[in-house]
This record gives C-alpha cells, structure tokens and sequence, in this order.
C-alpha cells in the first residue's frame, strides 16, 4: 500500500479558532503555574516517549497530554508486515525530536472502537491529536524523509497554533516516571457561571456568550463553561432568524454553505440531532475549500453542544471522517 498525501491541509481542524485559543491558553496558564511553584514538570525518560495505548488509558495517555504536546498514533497489527517496517521509523524519529512529540502505538485486533472512532480503513494509519483535536496524516508505509517532513510540518503547527513546546527529556531518568500533565486551578467560577444561565433564562443569549468566555479565558478547561458556551452561541445564532425562509433557502441550495449551516442550527435547536449532523456531512460532500472548512468546524461547534459522549455524535464523527478522506 502506498502512503498517501502527507500534506498538512488538512490542519484546518487543529486551527479552528476557538480550539487554537483555548488549547494555548491552558498551556500557558499550566506553564505559569508551574513557575509560581518553583520549577516546570519533571522530565520524561526517552523510553517514555513511545508508549502503548488501549481503549481504557486513551482519554489519559493521549487526550491529556495531547494538551503538552502532539501526539502521533501508529495504528498497527502483529501480522501487518508493512507496520512492522513503519513503527521502528516512527519510534526512532519521536526519540530523536526529544520530545517536542510523543508516540502512542494502538494494536488495531485489541482496540477496535479507537480505529472505528478514527475511521480507520486500513493499517498501518498514522495520526496526530494536538489540543484533543485529531488530525489524519498519513496511510500505507513510506520512508523516513517523507515521515520526518509531515513531522516537523506537526511540531511547527503545535508551537505556533497551540503553543506546545513539549516535554523535557532527561537520558537519566526512570523509564515509567513520566509526570501527569500539570494541573491548572480552578477559580471561584460559581458566579460568572450562575450569571450566566441568568442571561440564557432572559433571553440574553449575547451576555451569556460574553459570560461563559470570561469564566474560559481564566480557566480554558472549564467544561460547564464550555458545554454553556456552545449552546449559547448556537441561541444566539438562530435567534430572529425565520424558520420557513432559511428552510426554504436550504432545500432549494443544497450546496450553499451558509444555508445549510443555518438549517442545521435550526435542526439542533428544534431536536433534530441527526438531521442537523447529516445535513452538515452532506454539505461537506458537496462543497470544496474553504466553504468545506466553514462547514466543517460549524459540525465540530455542533459536537461540543451535544456532548462527546453521545453516541450521535460518535456516529457522525465516523460519518465525517469518510466524507473528508
């Protein structure tokens, strides 16, 4: 199997507006921190920079830290023979960026859910999570050149998108001593919060956004803030809008962005969870550029107002997946 294009158009995810913020911020904050008290996060032995991750562990091994630094996912098998010529060049590579990135190595025949939630179709798979936001980067085996230009293209993205300098090595260190990622503290958060859902009752859905923001530009982890935030755009964007003509519009442009955009909003407010995603991956098939992109990350906005966990949301993220690839 070929690799395929090892571009990184595809970034476009890992810098939707909001994630690119929100990601660099909690570094920053969580770097500040650890000045505060006296020093940064211990350093990581060489041999922790390349670590096995099942479905039980993903959440913390690779979306945890994916907010310290990237981490590369080699989705691989015991019997593949192309994965066995491709994982010793991704190990070797990660140590040698000394740990400006972290590679994580998923067993496909262990972990099915992890390559259905990737949308895996074949292995070896190489992806990239940066900021909890995943990021195809290439299929099939290829040599070490090719493999260490998508690479630096990744490491360039982290640091100037998301301000991710990575881990400190130290060779001396106790292989399986790595640190947690560093904790960043809450603030008294009640109020903002509770004014808040205030503005939302009272129909002011602008003071709410602007609420929820100032609680995240504090803490960017905040996932009550978050999760309001969300909805309070989604509220804030159908509000005086009339139903009949934006549906009306949408049936008669099915590959206008802007149009189905605003029907799908209507959609997730009236309920109709599957409708709206299927409308957004529909829109997606037909449209290129950076209308696709607008469409796109409005499907991502749409995910955090249902919730990760949401089995809809799950399915239409499997769903995107093979529309975009």
């Amino acid at each position: 199997m070929q690799p395929r294009n090892m571009s990184m158009s595809g970034v476009v995810d890992l810098a939707a507006v909001k994630a690119a913020q929100e990601a660099k911020a909690k570094a920053e904050q969580a770097r500040a921190e650890a000045a505060r008290q006296g020093g940064g996060p211990g350093a990581v032995s060489p041999a922790d920079l390349v670590i096995d991750v099942d479905e039980a562990g993903f959440e913390r091994d690779v979306l945890q830290r994916s907010t310290e630094v990237p981490v590369v996912i080699d989705f691989w098998a015991e019997w593949c023979e192309p994965c066995k010529q491709l994982s010793p060049v991704l190990e070797q590579l990660v140590v040698e960026y000394n740990g400006r990135l972290l590679l994580a190595k998923i067993d496909v025949d262990a972990n099915q859910m992890l390559m259905q939630q990737f949308g895996v179709q074949g292995i070896p798979a190489v992806f990239a999570v940066v900021a909890g936001q995943a990021l195809p980067l290439f299929q099939g085996a290829a040599g070490k050149e090719q493999i260490q230009q998508t690479l630096d293209q990744l490491v360039q993205v982290a640091e100037q998108r998301f301000g991710l300098t990575g881990l400190a090595v130290d060779p001396d260190a106790d292989p399986g001593a790595a640190p947690e990622p560093a904790a960043v503290p809450a603030g008294p958060y009640d109020a903002l919060l509770e004014a808040a859902v205030h503005a939302l009752d009272a129909g002011d859905f602008g003071g709410a956004v602007q609420a929820y923001k100032n609680v995240l530009s504090d803490d960017p982890g905040n996932s009550e803030a978050k999760l309001g935030l969300a909805q309070a755009e989604l509220l804030h964007r159908v509000q005086g809008l009339d139903p009949q003509q934006v549906r009306k519009e949408a049936a008669e442009k099915p590959g206008d962005a802007r149009a189905q955009i605003a029907a799908a909003d209507l959609d997730l407010v009236g309920g109709h969870v599957e409708d709206a995603f299927g409308r957004l991956i529909d829109t997606v098939r037909r449209t290129a550029g950076d209308e696709r992109d607008t469409v796109r990350i409005r499907l991502l906005e749409l995910f955090e107002v249902v919730g990760a966990d949401d089995p809809r949301v799950s399915a239409a993220r499997r769903a995107l997946s093979r529309a975009l690839f």
